[in-house]
């Protein structure tokens, strides 16, 4: 990680690129000095090297993309309850479905976003017309992978602002200096991911696979990747979205805005897309040096102490972040440390919350639970650093895979040495794990098969859906417990869609907070259904006395001062039969409290706030899960950029 840090600062000060607000603020156009630095391998390297620097900004990887706007799910929310939920001008109302176009970090995300993209269509033509494409040997092939990096990235910018914002201007040249070409309308998204598609089948066939050449490890896009993004976008592409208008020959959802209708193609493209994607599934499972790390737990222990999994390689790609320069993961997500601590320092991860009924749908055993889910946070008590139980707090359970407890002795100086001031962990942004391919496989297996346990031309080596999906589930358990975990998913019903609900399951268990599910959940058109489903689960849950939340949770500490919580001690589901409240340490309120205080602000003023801009009473438009282009972006479009879905301009 660190070395690429270095190189990419040195590629800023070497290559002279287009800021990131050029483009999109369309008053200067790009400067590079093409001539010279495609000429070069060295040179054309630190122009790929800028992609990944950009990459590392707030406003893209750094914060913005993994933390806050993948928000909110059925298990994921932004940290805006109440009142704070309908503030429009504030991702805390925007990521509740209530935002409008004045919300200032639109504008901000679409520059930086289409900042790199003007990057990469510099890049590209660069390369298109360098002379070392015509050379052969070491300078030819180190070219033609720096193109299939490009060709990736950009795909990948585009495919987020897409699911962001549904249509968008598709600019795939770099900008005129009379900028006559800068001011572009919207492209259908369905033609901006057939070309984005097209790309990514040039690209794999120049990338490397990760570790099987010198310089390309998992912080750079590979072969693996641009074949998992490519697939990720033919399943979007079959799935569902809200249009601006109906199209022809495309099914329209029950569930569906009568002016702006939520809709998919056609059975035909949709069963071309399957078969797409299964085919660079199967590569990646066949022909690639991916595999699951055995462990869940150590696989985040690597990324929180900023270390590359060598052995595994699991998560396929992740941009590199720099320790104390960029990268919120871990500050602005993760476990809280409330407060500046002694030990571990002060942090802000309140942002990213997950949700009791998450919480309590994982299987008994299951690893992934407590590692997932922090019901903890970390304060100082009489200069001590303590881990104190959270109360009654279903909405505000903190997600333990970034652990300020888990990170390495150089990141923690950082944060003890900058007192209360913001600091950066470092912690890469993965961007696709291998569980992500076995589940994309497992789904179109289930979809093309039939079923669950059938082959079908193309497979991984007649790997089947329930097998795929059996690799997953059963590695979050111990070797104790794995019997029961496989058992688990050989009970699960041999029909499509019962096996489709397993899979949509193992989805939230395995991704919750990283940012991946509420587009899955779009393209299912599961959002809204999901939402409200979490909404009942949480009310049947708190009100089930008998066997929903506990009022009260009693635990143990690990040691005799008491600064550190037995997980395995908490009595999350009620005290074990033969012990009693006497045989724990402390004890703390919890969920089941809501039944029976004077105050049930959970469940009467929270509960309805949450996501209201999408399920509420009354929604300005069914199934409004995009965002809006941002007012200052539209002005400065010469006239040629809109809003749509009931947002103003």
């Amino acid at each position: 990680m660190k070395n690429i840090i270095k190189t990419i600062s040195l590629a800023a000060g070497l290559v002279l690129m287009t800021s990131c607000s050029d483009f999109l603020d369309q008053t200067s156009p790009s400067e590079y000095p093409t001539q010279n630095v495609f000429e070069s391998v060295g040179y054309t390297e630190f122009a790929i090297n800028k992609l990944y620097g950009d990459m590392g900004q707030d406003e893209t990887y750094s914060q913005y993309i993994p933390i806050v706007w993948g928000l909110n799910t059925d298990c994921e929310l932004v940290d805006g309850l109440g009142s704070e939920a309908y503030n429009t001008s504030h991702q805390r109302g925007a990521m509740n479905y209530n935002v409008t176009p004045g919300w200032a970090n639109l504008a901000k995300l679409w520059d930086a976003m289409y900042g790199i993209i003007e990057n990469a269509n510099v890049i590209i033509e660069g390369i298109n017309g360098s002379p070392l494409l015509e050379t052969g040997g070491e300078d030819q092939t180190s070219m033609e992978r720096f193109k299939g990096e490009a060709l990736t990235i950009r795909a990948m910018i585009y495919f987020d602002l897409i699911r962001f914002f549904g249509d968008i201007p598709m600019k795939m040249e770099s900008s005129d200096s009379d900028l006559s070409n800068a001011y572009l309308g919207k492209t259908d998204r369905d033609v901006i991911m057939d070309k984005l598609i097209e790309d990514l089948e040039e690209a794999v066939e120049l990338l490397p696979w990760a570790g099987r050449t010198s310089s390309y490890t998992t912080e750079r896009v590979t072969k693996g990747y641009a074949h998992a993004l490519l697939a990720n976008i033919a399943l979007t592409r079959a799935g569902w979205a809200i249009r601006e208008t109906a199209k022809e020959g495309y099914e329209t959802a029950a569930y569906s805005d009568p002016v702006y209708p939520t809709q998919r193609c056609d059975a035909q493209t949709r069963e071309a897309m399957y078969k797409l994607a299964l085919e660079h599934l199967s590569v990646i499972i066949k022909e690639g040096p991916h595999s699951l790390n055995p462990s869940f737990e150590n696989e985040w222990y690597l990324l929180n102490q900023l270390k590359l999994d060598e052995t595994y390689r699991e998560n396929i790609f992740e941009i590199p972040m720099g320790m104390g320069i960029t990268g919120e993961l871990g500050y602005t997500a993760g476990v809280r440390a409330n407060g500046f601590t002694s030990k571990y320092g002060r942090n802000s991860s309140g942002v990213l919350k997950l949700t009791a009924p998450y919480f309590w749908s994982f299987k008994d055993n299951d690893q992934r639970r407590d590692i997932t889910c922090s019901n903890i946070q970390l304060q100082e008590e009489s200069n001590v650093t303590k881990e104190f139980m959270l109360g009654n707090a279903p909405f505000g359970i903190y997600v333990g895979k970034w652990d300020v407890r888990k990170m390495n002795s150089d990141i923690i100086s950082i944060a003890l040495s900058v007192g209360n001031d913001k600091w950066r962990t470092g912690i890469n942004c993965v961007r696709m794990r291998y569980s992500q391919v076995l589940l994309m496989y497992a789904e179109v297996m289930n979809e093309l098969a039939g079923g669950p346990d059938a082959d079908y031309e193309g497979s991984a080596n007649g790997m089947t859906a329930r097998a795929a999906l059996k690799l997953v589930h059963s590695r979050a358990y111990d070797e104790a417990y794995k019997a029961d975990a496989e058992a688990y998913v050989n009970g699960i019903a041999s029909s499509k869609d019962e096996f489709f609900k397993a899979i949509v399951d193992e989805n939230a268990w395995e991704l919750a907070g990283e940012g991946f599910r509420k587009f899955d959940l779009i393209r299912w058109n599961l959002l809204a259904d999901k939402i409200k489903q979490f909404k009942n689960d949480y009310l049947s849950q708190m009100q089930d006395e008998a066997n929903g939340y506990p009022k009260t949770v009693y635990f143990n500490y690990t040691d005799d001062s008491e600064t550190a919580i037995d997980i395995s001690s908490v009595t999350w589901k009620g005290i074990p039969a033969g012990k009693s409240a006497d045989d724990y340490d402390d004890s703390k309120s919890f969920w089941g409290a809501e039944r029976s205080t004077s105050d049930p602000k959970q469940s009467q003023t929270n509960l309805p706030s949450i996501s209201s801009g999408l399920i509420g009473d009354d929604v300005p438009v069914i199934n409004r899960y995009l965002l809006p282009i941002a007012s200052t972006t539209i002005s400065a479009s010469n006239g040629v950029l809109y809003n749509s879905y009931g947002y103003s301009n």
